[in-house]
């Protein structure tokens, strides 16, 4: 398990968008656990507390709440050290089906939504010359799935993303890095035809589900203070080739 950064004079503290259920509830448990100060961020209030935690409704899709958000996680703890980009949909449709609303909701919480984060976590990590950022891509990017044309883009988008930011943040001390998950059992997976997941584990090298721990040891790494020379990575689970 990697340490917390350098200068444990204060709590470090992490951003962890999409925290109400599913893998930004799993994250944002296991970083409180390790000693961060959580500050999650949805929509909607979640059903749940912890210790070490504090949670702000917020749409990352709009810059006001973005912008509201860092302001306050300036004016509260005055530092952020990691900034984790967990929110995000998905549509699973033929792209002849897919109505040009659903387009815009994708790229908006997916791209646009991952950006304001990006953009709004540097400002406050360069003063400290010291921060993580982790981005969340898909397995469905590479493999080119049928049925997901617009959420792949909208990955493949943050992918390219995250690589440019690593360079343009690289004098920052900080870096930028991505995690594609294979399927979770999640409720973003919950309407897919069973048929249809079972073919993706069979294109992988490890025909199984993906876990929470899975995708919490990845972010481990890219956080760890030790990872200061891994930047501009992005790195899928499962075994896609």
């Amino acid at each position: 398990m990697s340490n917390p950064p350098p200068d444990t004079s204060e709590r470090p503290v992490a951003l962890i968008t999409g925290t109400r259920k599913g893998i930004g509830r799993h994250l944002a448990e296991h970083l409180a656990d390790r000693g961060y100060m959580v500050v999650g961020c949805s929509r909607e209030m979640p059903d749940w507390s912890i210790g070490n935690y504090e949670h702000v409704l917020a749409d990352i899709a709009e810059e006001n709440d973005v912008k509201r958000l860092f302001a306050h996680i300036q004016k509260q703890y005055r530092r952020l050290d990691v900034a984790i980009n967990n929110a995000g949909i998905a549509s699973m449709n033929h792209a002849l089906l897919i109505p040009i609303a659903t387009f815009d909701r994708l790229f908006a919480v997916n791209v646009r939504g991952t950006f304001l984060v990006c953009r709004e976590a540097a400002k406050v990590m360069r003063a400290r010359r010291f921060g993580r950022i982790v981005n969340f891509t898909t397995i469905a990017a590479p493999l080119a799935l049928e049925g997901e044309s617009i959420y792949a883009a909208s990955k493949a988008a943050v992918e390219n993303l995250t690589r440019v930011l690593s360079r343009e943040l690289a004098s920052f001390g900080i870096t930028v890095n991505a995690v594609g998950p294979s399927p979770i059992e999640t409720d973003l997976i919950r309407g897919v035809p069973k048929d249809a997941l079972q073919k993706l584990l069979d294109r992988l090298a490890i025909r199984r589900f993906g876990t929470f721990a899975d995708v919490a040891n990845v972010v481990d790494f890219f956080i760890n203070p030790g990872s200061d020379y891994v930047t501009g990575q992005i790195l899928y689970l499962g075994g896609v080739s």
